[in-house]
């Protein structure tokens, strides 16, 4: 009976010095994206909303990319693993007359540093951008009259970190 008692100690004692598991909160800043806001082109300190706008990253199926309507500004991911990140924008996307859409591409060259958060979140990823590249793969018109870097450390989404004026 004495040695039940003693094993029952010792298992409850045992138990009382787990600790709770790891959780990492949401609120805990991860890996952040690049944000990007639109301008008036006309008007360059007014933000200009875009509407109908996809975003599909390089080597992704146009099914799977990103869709934006009515935002001025966007925030798109960049690869973790790699020191360049190619978007394609087509701007008026859910146009049904195709010479209304129109498609530029961003190229955006980086480095990356990984940062550890916490044991819970672990690591994410910080990019300091080198360039921000525009490009018109269709051959017409570009929509995308200027793209200019602001700020090339991207360690939050709390601010813009590339400016377009259409």
């Amino acid at each position: 009976m004495k040695k039940l008692v003693s094993l029952l100690l010792v298992f409850t004692f045992g138990l009382s010095s787990c600790e709770k598991d790891d959780i990492c909160d949401a609120n805990t800043p991860t890996t952040p994206r690049m944000v990007i806001t639109f301008y008036d082109n006309n008007d360059p300190s007014v933000q200009r909303k875009i509407s109908n706008l996809t975003a599909v990253g390089e080597g992704m199926d146009a099914a799977t990319g990103l869709s934006f309507a009515g935002v001025s500004t966007i925030a798109l991911p960049l690869k973790v693993n790699d020191t360049i990140t190619t978007y394609k924008l087509t701007y008026n996307a859910a146009s049904t007359i195709p010479s209304d859409r129109n498609a530029d591409v961003l190229t955006i060259n980086y480095t990356t540093q990984n940062v550890y958060v916490s044991r819970a979140c672990g690591f994410k990823t910080i990019f300091n951008v080198k360039s921000v590249n525009r490009t018109d793969p269709d051959g017409d018109t570009v929509w995308m009259s200027t793209v200019q870097l602001i700020n090339p450390n991207i360690d939050s989404e709390n601010e813009t970190h590339v400016e377009v004026y259409f």
